[in-house]
């Protein structure tokens, strides 16, 4: 089996997404969790990646990309430590989403789907989180935060800048 670098994976190899790929049956409905596997080793689902879960489940790699392009929790390009998902949905849209997102962009220097230089943050909106209640909500990773204002914008991602990424 091969060890080289992978190309297009920020530190695993082709090996290394091989192995967390046979750690699942070769069943098409593993499609998502094997996704989830190899998002977490790789970083994103890289090309390479993508074609090993299409040999492995026998799948066309054009399902692969669909199934990765249609999902948000899936990217396919490289992101920032952390993944910040900014929710807009209606309620979070009613409750200022659109100003959460302005100050989010301020903050950070960047816009919706770019990285901060530092490769720290990554911003991204989507159209539901399912945090309602909280609204206006964000996700930092897995982590989930609704009522955002600006002052605890600022404190979360002081937060995440002062545990050095």
């Amino acid at each position: 089996m091969e060890t080289t670098q992978c190309p297009r994976c920020s530190e695993a190899t082709l090996s290394d997404v091989r192995d967390c790929i046979q750690r699942f049956g070769r069943e098409q409905g593993n499609l998502l969790p094997v996704l989830h596997a190899v998002q977490r080793k790789c970083g994103y689902l890289t090309a390479d990646a993508m074609e090993e879960v299409a040999d492995w489940l026998n799948i066309p790699v054009s399902e692969i990309y669909g199934t990765a392009t249609f999902y948000t929790l899936f990217s396919t390009k490289p992101l920032g430590k952390h993944v910040i998902r900014l929710c807009d949905s209606p309620p979070c849209h009613i409750e200022g989403s659109a100003g959460v997102r302005r100050l989010l962009e301020k903050h950070l220097g960047i816009s919706e789907g770019e990285t901060t230089d530092d490769g720290l943050f990554t911003l991204e909106v989507v159209s539901c989180i399912g945090l309602c209640g909280v609204a206006p909500a964000m996700m930092i990773d897995e982590e989930v935060y609704g009522n955002l204002s600006p002052e605890t914008i600022s404190a979360i991602l002081e937060k995440y800048r002062m545990e050095g990424g």
